[in-house]
């Protein structure tokens, strides 16, 4: 974790080095076999076992007489097994059947098990949160002790979207009758989530006897993953009821009729197959590491919530100078207490007029500082809506709209589909939470002051770069914005006080005086900007043989089915086949191809190597084709040989190889170009989404100047234009009439070439990677966020409308370009054009 501030516990937390080696000490030391059979080995596999079954009771503070483990695939396997096993009650002529029903603020998994009894024709009921307050009235209502019909009720003990806790005394409630999620005679149940809480906080199941508790591991110990358990209450265990049975499960059964006896053990009857049994053996040097390093958790919930209690303080009071809060955070408490909270953090980051910035925006920012959140809707859709306002409509609107699970869609209509998420685990520390803070401030706050923010150490986790160590504010602070109700501006003079604990971050006191405004552009760089209607032409060409490499400039070169010829052909991948870019490893850039179309060759060169040579096509005879994938699509490939391997490995400093995307193999366009039949679908190479990249020149140049307002060195030339142009990556450079005019266009033509204009490039944090050098700078991509509302645009994606290769085709710099309008755009584009100078101005 060196360098990176890690603040995704919640979804899965780091494991120790220790752990490890202590793990893999134990596998070279004893000889581990099948649990099933009889050896030696296999029984030592069999009591090593038993014994981490009654590690896992004791941690939970309680035994096998009470409890028993049965190990599954993770809780989601755990709740599905319950689902499946729970004695429903279907509806009958004297009965209104079995009641499931679950805490709307519950994860994907909870709900899903709706599917399953609804197959059972059992009714599933949702319950929120604040409906549970008349709970206990409604049990009182429906007590009736001679009535034994079966419910489920489940809850999380935190919800995975804010960290909220719900009371443990719920499980003694409902199941006394004296609490009732609806109203329904019969015989309460309780199915406790407890996967989100026990990863930082201690569970006593002699305490709050829940029927059954699904847990997954790797969110306590980090490793190993794909293993979790369900925890079953004795007493209940009986109940339950079993359809499939596999390996293992059976004291006999008859291949030739329907007869089949269950092992008597609760976890042998429902372990179907060979449980992952090293993965099990490994919890037990978890459970020795979390309580060597620790001391217990106890001490981990301690830690880990003053760290959320600390930073929730801190954010609370981070204020625009004009008093409007920085983030808006989604809690039902006030992080009073461990009790009631946990260590997660939920929130969007707002503007200084109050509107949300999209989570996938503050993602890829905080990815340029090297911290690591979560977002989206965390698979708790319920929670989700009921924090953000989202209703039913809007999420089946979101849906229509192109919005799914996961996507980086995060504003709709000015509305957010999700939010942003940090939690924290025992390996957290303080520097952690104040280099978080210090991201969020040097995001938001540095366009409204001039004034220095903290500073950090240059190569800390969580601090710009040396050329960014002054460009940076101090905060202005408040009381939190917690609601949507509490969008408007306060007082500034509520500004003034700073609480002690987050002064502990380093934040500067506010200053209240009137704060510089920007550098306006000067006359000669407006006349540029501004310019007359002269023809646009094309001024570059480039074309990046390796994908993520550096750029091949020409003056004339072919084009083929896929674009420029060679246009990303090779991709250079790691040891495990996947495809690397600069994000990954920003020395990619410093590999410089150079393509010989007569002796049909690529010379790549770097600094500090001897150049070399690898073959434009493939030897049909030799070739051997592996599949790889690259932005989600599966492509044909074979690798280039181990000679280039080795030369790019000792460049890189680590294993990788080179691959190039076959040549007989079609990998279909997702964008579609307008005149484009379904039949006939457009191929692509190994780029990320369309055939050509196109840049103006004047979107450029105006993006150089409002950096170099930004910069406070008096440094003339921070950015060169053609520096800046190559971090942009794209294959066509047009000199341009007025910036950003490229996005109202439909189509160009090229000579007799057609291309149809098929949407923005929507830009990563690659920008900020200096391709001379490989230097990062998060200037770049923070102040297009700034300047184009938050939605990081440059440049248009091309594609062939129509293409005949019976004679050759070319692109040539000193090319005339003749764009088309898309319809009705070109009064929208004028008025467009002088709001966006007014915001700049």
């Amino acid at each position: 974790l060196l360098g990176t501030v890690y603040l995704d516990h919640a979804g899965a937390t780091m494991f120790p080095q220790s752990q490890l080696t202590s793990f893999t000490n134990d596998l070279m030391e004893n000889v581990y076999g099948n649990p099933h059979s009889q050896n030696i080995s296999s029984k030592l596999t069999h009591d090593t076992v038993e014994r981490v079954r009654y590690r896992i009771l004791e941690h939970f503070h309680t035994s096998a007489e009470d409890y028993s483990v049965i190990f599954t695939a993770g809780s989601t396997a755990a709740l599905k097994l319950v689902a499946e096993a729970f004695p429903w009650a279907s509806p009958g002529p004297e009965s209104s059947g079995s009641r499931f029903c679950y805490l709307t603020d519950s994860h994907t998994s909870v709900v899903g098990m709706r599917k399953v009894t609804t197959a059972m024709n059992v009714t599933s009921i949702p319950v929120r949160p604040e409906d549970m307050c008349v709970a206990e009235t409604r049990g009182t209502a429906a007590r009736d002790p001679d009535c034994q019909l079966p419910h489920l009720f489940c809850y999380p003990a935190q919800s995975n979207f804010s960290g909220t806790r719900y009371p443990l005394s719920w499980i003694g409630e409902i199941k006394a009758g004296r609490m009732c999620p609806v109203s329904v005679p019969g015989k309460w149940f309780v199915l406790l989530d407890a996967a989100s809480y026990v990863s930082t906080s201690p569970l006593d199941l002699s305490v709050h006897q829940a029927d059954f508790v699904p847990l997954s591991f790797y969110k306590i110990f980090g490793f190993p993953t794909g293993l979790g358990a369900l925890l079953v209450n004795n007493r209940v265990a009986p109940l339950l009821r079993k359809t499939y049975f596999g390996g293992g499960t059976a004291a006999a059964y008859l291949a030739g009729q329907d007869f089949y006896i269950p092992r008597q053990s609760v976890a042998e009857r429902f372990e179907d197959g060979t449980i992952s049994f090293l993965d099990v053996i490994a919890l037990k040097h978890g459970f020795d590491a979390l309580e060597r390093l620790t001391g217990g958790m106890e001490n981990i919930q301690q830690h880990t919530f003053t760290l959320a209690q600390y930073t929730y303080t801190a954010l609370c009071a981070l204020r625009y100078p004009n008093g409007a809060p920085v983030v808006r955070i989604y809690s039902d408490s006030e992080f009073s207490s461990p009790e009631v909270q946990g260590p997660v953090i939920n929130f969007n980051v707002l503007d200084h007029s109050g509107n949300i910035i999209g989570y996938s925006q503050v993602d890829k920012m905080a990815s340029l500082y090297n911290i690591h959140v979560r977002t989206g809707c965390f698979c708790n859709t319920g929670a989700c809506q009921r924090h953000l306002g989202i209703s039913d409509e809007m999420v089946k609107k979101h849906l229509q709209a192109g919005h799914v699970c996961g996507d980086d869609v995060d504003l709709i209509d000015g509305h957010p589909t999700g939010s942003v998420r940090i939690s924290f685990g025992y390996m957290s520390t303080l520097e952690d939470a104040q280099a978080f803070l210090r991201f969020i401030i040097a995001m938001q706050l540095h366009q409204c002051d001039g004034q220095p923010l903290p500073q950090t150490i240059p190569g800390e986790a969580g601090a710009p770069p040396e050329s960014e160590a002054q460009d940076a504010v101090p905060a202005t602070v408040d009381r939190c914005s917690s609601s949507p109700q509490e969008d408007a501006p306060t007082d500034a003079g509520l500004s003034n006080d700073l609480p002690p604990n987050v002064a502990a971050v380093g934040l500067h006191p506010p200053l209240l005086t009137a704060t510089r405004t920007q550098q306006t552009p000067s006359e000669k760089a407006a006349g540029v900007l501004d310019g007359g209607l002269g023809p646009h032409v094309i001024t570059n060409l480039y074309l990046y043989p390796i994908k993520s490499c550096a750029a091949f400039e020409v003056t004339k070169w072919p084009i083929g089915n896929q674009g420029l010829l060679y246009d990303r052909s090779w991709m250079v991948v790691n040891h495990n086949g996947v495809c690397l870019s600069q994000k990954q490893e920003p020395r990619l850039c410093l590999i410089q191809p150079f393509i010989d179309l007569q002796q049909k060759i690529m010379v790549i060169k770097a600094k500090g190597m001897e150049p070399i040579e690898v073959p434009l096509e493939e030897n049909g005879e030799r070739t051997q084709i592996c599949q790889s994938k690259v932005c989600a699509d599966r492509v044909n490939t074979y690798n280039c040989g181990e000679k280039i391997s080795s030369w790019l490995s000792r460049f890189l400093g680590h294993p990788c190889q080179l691959l190039k995307q076959s040549s007989n193999f079609q990998r279909s366009a997702k964008k579609r170009g307008k005149d484009q039949s379904s039949g006939s679908t457009a191929t692509l190479s190994l780029v990320n989404e369309a055939q050509y990249l196109l840049i103006n020149t004047s979107s450029v140049l105006e993006l150089q100047q409002q950096l170099k307002s930004s910069d406070e060195h008096g440094e003339e030339e921070l950015f060169p234009t053609k520096e800046l142009i190559s971090r942009f990556r794209a294959n066509i450079i047009t000199n341009g009439t007025r910036a950003f005019e490229e996005e109202t266009w439909d189509e160009i033509s090229i000579g007799s070439l057609r291309f149809q204009v098929v949407g923005p490039c929507h830009r990563c944090q690659m920008i900020c990677i200096n391709q001379q050098t490989g230097q990062r700078n998060q200037n770049v991509f923070q102040k297009l966020s700034e300047s184009r509302a938050r939605k990081v645009n440059f440049g248009v994606y091309l594609m062939h409308t129509s293409l005949d290769f019976s004679s050759p085709s070319f692109l040539s710099v000193g090319s005339q370009v003749l764009p088309v309008l898309k319809e009705n755009t070109e009064r929208q584009d004028l008025l467009a054009s002088e709001k966006h100078q007014d915001v700049i101005s």
